[in-house]
């Protein structure tokens, strides 16, 4: 039997330049056994990749995005990808751990108020007018320039760039997929999305969150079909089914992964998989070899 390609991950490296800075940027292409990894992988860290040059695809969580000047693509923690290039490609990776802002803002849910991380029902990706674009290439060159001659008060800098930069990114990607882009309201809906990454496992009702939330599910629901156009129910079974497929690509039975992931017996597993992906789990494995 074949074997299925397993998902290697990579790790964020703290003390590179001495002193711990939870973030770092890069020239894509100096980075090519990093960014420009043909197997599949997956990120502990958030990262955003700016396109200056070069063509292909990049394919994150089964969602392929073609690549052009001007992308900007999104990866939060733990989603699986993989790059196809065509053409050679250049621009910038930036790349942070949560605590890099988490920690100074002490706010636990400050990355999921940005539309493009965590997202489920619009593209991890966007590609940029040139003068949004060339906006936020003065940031990252900033920012290159102050890790480039890094001193003991450049954390504090370089955090108020990431700051501009995200805020930018989030005016500029409502704006392409015509969502909300306030950060600040419903933060139940923050609450939610903070919650689902944390508990799919425990927890895979709608009447689980909204009684952690304190809100009802009717309001919940709401909330969730006006920022992401899906039902509350509908963002449980597609997170469910991400990881799902996360672990067929490891060494696993589907019997030890249905279980793992708490239905009651093999059957109702592979029901639920197939309504949702319109192929069973055996299917998808064999598809992935």
């Amino acid at each position: 039997m074949a074997s299925v390609p397993k998902i290697k991950t990579y790790h964020f490296l703290p003390c590179k330049y001495g002193s711990e800075l939870l973030l770092d940027i890069g020239r894509i292409e100096s980075l090519k056994n990093y960014v420009l990894d043909q197997t599949l992988h997956q990120l502990s860290f958030y990262e955003i990749i700016f396109i200056t040059e070069g063509s292909g695809a990049l394919t994150l969580n089964e969602n392929k995005m073609s690549i052009l000047p001007q992308t900007i693509i999104f990866t939060s923690p733990g989603q699986v990808r993989r790059w196809d290039i065509q053409e050679s490609v250049k621009g910038y990776t930036l790349f942070f751990e949560k605590d890099f802002l988490h920690l100074f803002f002490s706010d636990e849910l400050f990355l999921y108020r940005f539309q493009y991380f965590h997202q489920y029902s619009h593209p991890p990706s966007m590609q940029a007018g040139e003068a949004p674009f060339r906006k936020c290439l003065n940031l990252l060159h900033e920012t290159e320039q102050e890790i480039g001659q890094i001193q003991n008060d450049s954390s504090h800098l370089i955090r108020s760039l990431l700051y501009q930069l995200l805020i930018l990114l989030n005016r500029y990607y409502a704006e392409v997929y015509e969502v909300e882009r306030d950060t600040y309201v419903h933060a139940g809906f923050y609450r939610f999305r903070s919650l689902l990454e944390k508990r799919f496992l425990q927890d895979q009702t709608v009447e689980a969150y909204t009684g952690m939330l304190n809100i009802s599910p009717g309001f919940l629901n709401k909330i969730c079909r006006q920022f992401s156009g899906w039902s509350a129910q509908q963002m449980i079974h597609q997170k469910l089914i991400s990881e799902i497929k996360k672990e067929l690509h490891q060494n696993k039975s589907v019997k030890e992964i249905c279980y793992e992931f708490g239905f009651s017996d093999p059957s109702n597993f592979n029901r639920f998989f197939k309504k949702l992906t319109h192929m069973t789990p055996f299917q998808y494995r064999k598809s992935i070899k």
